[in-house]
């Protein structure tokens, strides 16, 4: 058979239950026909099903019965079934700190970052007191609210700047003892922040990559509020050991922040419990108790989410103006009511963290500090 018998022989070959033949499928690579006659080809299948390949070959042969010789090379790929997900990428430890925990809200307004700032500060407290680590050094916050940074303000670092190592890594800012990283440091104020998961994804990697945390026991991660894009590439980027949800006890703020905490699930992240925030507030001249936003609505999530209800945090002015001057109240205040409870929610977290298989480095595996 010459060449162009093939071709003819070839384009009469249908691809099976199709009307179309397997040349104008761009199926057949390869042709050769050598001087004898003999046929060498190869044919490239996509399919699930394991009888097209041996139906094709089949019909090939019948078409070139002619020839003295027919040799077939089958290239056949299975495709990925329809709504198999992507792999996801795998996350990633950040070299010298022990346990990473992640600070989460359903909505906005709930005081999160403040939550974050202060549980930090009562986390280092709670270390230094029972021998663990030093006050200084030993705890680190990460600011991920990539639309909303205030974590710099917060700790009086808003004109802060960091710095670079002589091994050319990036030297978080510190105030309180608290080693401090955040997005708020490289965006001008009125500067709105438009960024979606792939540039989101960049910038934590390099917190978690290029960054000289040192040794630290926890890292304080405070995630941007929702369960959207950005929340789900963050807790997916890092290797969390577990996340604290924070609500107020209005039915709607709980409901959300139930909804929210099913994300850390989905990527196998343990929740450690629930804080509700703006509790009450305490009548100074009589000790008096007012539930103004409701009450009981951070039990009740921590109950529909099968966790542990850390406490109860106060509705008080001096939490507000602790926060707006760069004053936290853990540390501007450490003998007063808030610092207590704090401090109580910051001993469960670590109880809570003992028994938790650490998924990023040990830091026994670390830089002494």
């Amino acid at each position: 058979m010459t060449k162009d018998e093939v071709i003819g022989a070839l384009s009469g070959v249908k691809y099976p239950g199709l009307t179309r033949d397997i040349l104008s499928f761009g199926l057949v690579k390869n042709l050769e026909v050598g001087d004898n006659g003999a046929v060498s080809l190869t044919i490239e299948l996509t399919t699930a099903k394991p009888e097209i390949p041996s139906q094709i070959e089949a019909a090939v042969r019948q078409a070139l019965a002619q020839a003295p010789e027919v040799s077939i090379a089958m290239n056949v790929k299975t495709p990925a079934a329809p709504g198999t997900p992507a792999q996801a990428p795998k996350p990633q430890s950040i070299p010298g700190i022990r346990h990473i925990v992640a600070i989460s809200s359903g909505k906005g307004g709930v005081g999160k970052s403040t939550v974050a700032v202060n549980l930090a500060l009562a986390i280092a407290q709670v270390l230094a007191e029972t021998g663990v680590a030093p006050a200084e050094g030993s705890v680190g916050i990460l600011d991920c609210d990539i639309y909303g940074p205030s974590i710099p303000a917060m700790l009086g670092l808003k004109q802060a700047r960091p710095t670079l190592t002589a091994a050319e890594k990036i030297k978080p800012c510190e105030a309180f003892g608290i080693r401090t990283m955040s997005i708020g440091f490289f965006a001008d104020d009125d500067t709105p922040l438009i960024w979606r998961g792939p540039r989101i994804q960049a910038a934590i990697r390099q917190f978690s990559r290029d960054v000289d945390w040192g040794a630290l026991e926890v890292l304080v991660v405070d995630l941007p509020p929702g369960t959207g894009d950005a929340q789900l590439t963050l807790v997916q980027t890092l290797a969390l050991d577990g996340a604290v949800v924070v609500t107020t006890p209005q039915a709607v703020a709980a409901d959300i922040a139930r909804r929210g905490a099913h994300m850390f699930e989905k990527v196998n992240v343990p929740l450690l419990g629930v804080i509700e925030n703006m509790s009450y507030f305490e009548n100074p001249a009589n000790g008096e108790r007012a539930y103004i936003f409701g009450q009981g609505g951070g039990g009740r999530t921590a109950m529909a989410l099968g966790t542990d209800f850390l406490g109860e945090l106060p509705l008080a002015q001096t939490i507000r103006e602790g926060g707006d001057a760069g004053r936290p109240i853990v540390a501007e205040d450490p003998d007063g009511v808030p610092a207590q409870v704090f401090r109580s929610v910051a001993r469960l977290i670590l109880k809570k963290l003992e028994k938790v298989p650490s998924s990023s480095n040990k830091i026994d595996n670390a830089p002494q500090k």
